[in-house]
């Protein structure tokens, strides 16, 4: 039995070179997504990924029971405000995010419900039954992005994004399509702030 691993199949939506911003199309894909606003480093953000996780799981498991096995890849965010400046001035209070994992384009809704089912029924879950409740399938479609890779703390990427608004962009002639996206290619628990590597994304449009 052949395991979709998106990173393989699509490596175009997981690549890229530092200091190097490229541009591509990004076709229309499903997610698991919950939102929220705030500090990443707070507790509303990690009640979400508490929940997003177990729930992806348990899509994972129940598709390879019936032979469509595929491999849960890195988390993605989206992350956007009402000023985008806020992102390069450090204003989080005021962020809102979507935090997301990919899942397969024929994952359906009773997948998820079943998963939630599964979760809850589970004796020493740690996930937040309100948290659960939240996480829905989600499409996403962002068509033509610019895409670079950050290496190094999620809090030194104010720099590349100015450059990315103030220069990048507008010697482009683009504008926003879209929140700001990132994948995160590293897990922070076993990986050194200096050798993070996360995909930073942004839709674009003609101005």
């Amino acid at each position: 039995m052949d395991k979709l691993d998106f990173r393989k199949r699509d490596r175009a939506l997981y690549a890229a070179k530092a200091g190097q911003w490229s541009r591509l199309n990004v076709p229309p894909i499903l997610t698991l997504r919950i939102e929220g606003q705030g500090d990443p480093n707070g507790p509303t953000y990690a009640r979400a990924l508490a929940a997003l996780y177990p729930l992806a799981y348990g899509i994972k498991f129940a598709a390879k029971a019936r032979g469509a096995d595929f491999a849960v890849p890195p988390l993605e965010a989206l992350w956007w405000a009402d000023d985008p400046a806020a992102f390069t001035t450090g204003d989080r209070a005021v962020w809102r995010w979507a935090a997301c994992l990919r899942v397969p384009d024929d994952t359906a809704q009773t997948a998820l419900d079943q998963a939630r089912t599964a979760t809850l029924s589970k004796r020493r879950t740690t996930a937040d039954p309100e948290a659960l409740a939240e996480v829905h399938l989600a499409p996403l479609d962002e068509g033509d992005c610019l895409q670079t890779l950050h290496i190094g703390p999620y809090t030194a990427e104010a720099p590349v994004l100015v450059d990315l608004h103030c220069v990048v962009m507008p010697g482009l002639g683009l504008t926003f399509n879209g929140p700001h996206h990132e994948i995160y290619l590293s897990d922070p628990r076993r990986v050194a702030p200096g050798r993070l590597k996360t995909l930073l994304r942004q839709p674009v449009r003609p101005l």
